[in-house]
C-alpha cells in the first residue's frame, strides 16, 4: 500500500496550491479519503474529507469556502486545491485512507505560506 503525496511548496499569503495524492496497492474506489495537517508542536488535525464514491464532502470550519476536496477513482488520486492561503495554513499535509479497520498514511508534503 502507498500513498504518495505532493505539490506542497512555498507560497505567498493570498496564493493557490494543489496537492495531490497518488494510492496504489489498495482499491482506491471503496476507501474514504482524507486530507489532515500537523502545524509544528500541534496536533495532526482534519482538514477535508471525500465519500468513496465521491459524493459526499466535509471541511474543517477553518478552511470551508477556501479548499476543495476532490478525487479521480479512475486515477487513484485525491486533491485538495487550496486557494486564499493564509500564514496559519502552514503545515506538513497528509493524505489519509479509512475503510472499516483499515486506515492508511501517506508520508506528508510540507505547505508552507509567507510572504
Amino acid at each position: 500500500v502507498q500513498l504518495v503525496e505532493s505539490g506542497g511548496g512555498l507560497v505567498q499569503p493570498g496564493g493557490s496550491l494543489r496537492l495531490s495524492c497518488a494510492a496504489s496497492g489498495f482499491t482506491f474506489s471503496d476507501y474514504a479519503m482524507r486530507w489532515f495537517r500537523q502545524a509544528p508542536g500541534a496536533e495532526r488535525d482534519l482538514v477535508a474529507g471525500i465519500s468513496s464514491p465521491g459524493w459526499s464532502t466535509f471541511y474543517a470550519d477553518s478552511v470551508k469556502g477556501r479548499f476543495t476536496i476532490s478525487r479521480d477513482n479512475r486515477k487513484s488520486t485525491v486533491y485538495l486545491q487550496m486557494n486564499s492561503l493564509k500564514s496559519e495554513d502552514t503545515a506538513v499535509y497528509y493524505c489519509n485512507a479509512a475503510r472499516n479497520e483499515y486506515d492508511y498514511w501517506g508520508q506528508g508534503t510540507q505547505v508552507t505560506v509567507s510572504s
